[in-house]
């Protein structure tokens, strides 16, 4: 059965609930998006239990993504409700944010390529008209103007991918572009152009550098639009890649252009992250840094791991952002590292990785004993050491027991990222054998970063690390530059004076 017949409905709730929000009176609204939040959540739950049930091939990955939908969409609602009582513009807010979700259904339950790029270019538009929340602050004009430029350009190359896909294939149904594609060893012209296009879209809707600006400066927008933007909007096109993923494994070009993207996107991000001290902008530059890590397993053909991280990566950043009210007092809780470092705790620090794949490997070895079917990419391995090494790092207090302890969170996170492999293999497997120099590329830029964390961490006063500073904190000039291109070629409209509010009493 086709799986767009199956999860219609949940797309069909959210877009009702849209519907009406534009006839409900002021003082309903806020019942009608509690309402259609609830109900969309009460959908997902049936067709996750209809299709544990039924003997039809369910659509897996759709259904994961469904679920989460649901969740981010029911608890954003609840907490804006509160969250922005007496704010002006509540019922711009609520028709947006029912029409953006709407949009954000119908990708989802999708099996048509036209109808899918479509949903993901109104939920941009959907997105704009809520940066304009605060529409008469001159920074909210500015951040909006240029989403809304970078999103028309991916618009473009998106019509243009599904052009060249109707000119090879004839049809714009996923699963017959699929059964087309692994019918032959390579792609034809079109196809490779095809999956190119999209995977440049792709980048310019994760803000991946250098086009990220407007996700680092849409914090005038209130937290429920950046926890419904970080948590969902922008992580919708690791599922449309996956979506793609038969197309996107025969394109060598495509592969390599997500890869060094978003490598590099994740490396500086993570970079520029650690000079900010506002909790939102550091989550804004977290959200960048996580989209290119995204992106960059796509490219290596870790399906599995890139639908586990977009799921971990909405539900941490929808709690991240929703609780960033207690940034004050958790900082409270938080103390600075001991300058003063002899020298096994610096040792500590360099060997750390090697502790980490010590872990990880024995972990990896029992696994296999235990169930000789289990598989993990190589590649998922370098990731994990290298990012459960920081674990391992001395505290102002270290002590044997604080590096045992250290331990077992390496150990325990490597487990449970062992369980959800599983899971989600079962819901999209890996591609298979990755190309070698994307493997020695993303090795390398993830080496380097580790050594140049380990040289701010170890040495904050030495040249190198005063210099790398402020190239860090602004950045490293990208955005200023890209900002000076767009406005010369498309200039900001003038400002906005217009002060008419909407607020529900």
């Amino acid at each position: 059965m086709n799986h767009m017949l199956e999860t219609w409905p949940f797309a069909a709730v959210w877009l009702i609930g849209w519907l009406a929000s534009l006839v409900a009176p002021p003082r309903m609204l806020w019942q009608v998006a509690k309402l259609t939040s609830l109900s969309a959540l009460l959908c997902a739950v049936m067709l996750v239990l209809f299709s544990a049930f039924s003997a039809a091939p369910a659509d897996r990955v759709g259904l994961v993504v469904i679920v989460l939908v649901a969740i981010l969409g029911w608890v954003v609602t609840r907490f804006a409700k509160h969250y922005l009582q007496g704010e002006p513009n509540q019922i711009m807010f609520i028709q947006f944010t029912l029409f953006t979700l709407a949009n954000v259904g119908l990708i989802v339950v999708s099996d048509h390529l036209l109808l899918m790029l479509l949903g993901w270019s109104l939920t941009s538009v959907g997105l704009h008209k809520l940066l304009l929340f605060y529409h008469q602050r001159r920074a909210a004009q500015i951040v909006s103007h240029k989403k809304f430029i970078i999103s028309r350009l991916a618009d473009v190359l998106l019509l243009m991918a599904v052009t060249f896909t109707y000119i090879d294939v004839g049809s714009l149904n996923l699963a017959e572009i699929n059964t087309h594609v692994t019918e032959f060893s390579e792609l034809s012209i079109w196809l490779e152009l095809t999956i190119v296009l999209v995977a440049l879209a792709a980048i310019l809707k994760t803000a991946q550098l250098p086009l990220h600006g407007w996700l680092i400066q849409v914090m005038e927008a209130p937290t429920p639009i950046s926890a419904l933007l970080h948590a969902g909007v922008v992580n919708l096109s690791g599922f449309v890649l996956l979506r793609m993923a038969p197309m996107l494994a025969q394109s060598d070009i495509a592969q390599a252009l997500l890869v060094v993207v978003g490598s590099l996107s994740a490396a500086l991000a993570a970079l520029v992250m650690l000079t900010r001290i506002s909790i939102k902008v550091r989550l804004a530059w977290s959200t960048c840094a996580q989209m290119g890590f995204m992106l960059m397993e796509i490219g290596l053909g870790l399906y599995e791991l890139a639908l586990l991280h977009l799921v971990a990566h909405s539900l941490y950043k929808a709690y991240a952002f929703l609780s960033a009210g207690e940034a004050v007092e958790q900082a409270r809780l938080q103390r600075l590292l001991d300058p003063a470092y002899s020298v096994t705790r610096k040792n500590l620090y360099v060997l750390s990785p090697l502790f980490s794949a010590a872990v990880i490997g024995v972990s990896f070895v029992v696994w296999q004993w235990v169930l000789p079917q289990f598989h993990v990419s190589w590649v998922a391995l370098i990731i994990l050491t290298i990012g459960f090494a920081p674990l391992l790092w001395p505290q102002r207090d270290m002590t044997a027991k604080l590096f045992r302890l250290g331990l077992l969170r390496v150990f325990m996170l490597t487990q449970l990222y062992f369980i959800w492999h599983l899971l989600f293999a079962a819901a999209v497997p890996s591609q298979g054998d990755t190309h070698i120099a994307l493997v020695v590329w993303v090795a390398f830029v993830f080496v380097a970063l580790f050594g140049l964390q380990l040289l701010v961490q170890l040495y904050p006063q030495h040249k190198w690390s005063r210099r790398l500073y402020p190239w860090a904190y602004n950045g490293f000039y990208l955005d200023e530059r890209f900002t000076l291109i767009t406005f010369k070629i498309w200039p900001l409209p003038p400002a906005q004076t217009d002060a008419s509010k909407e607020i529900i009493s």
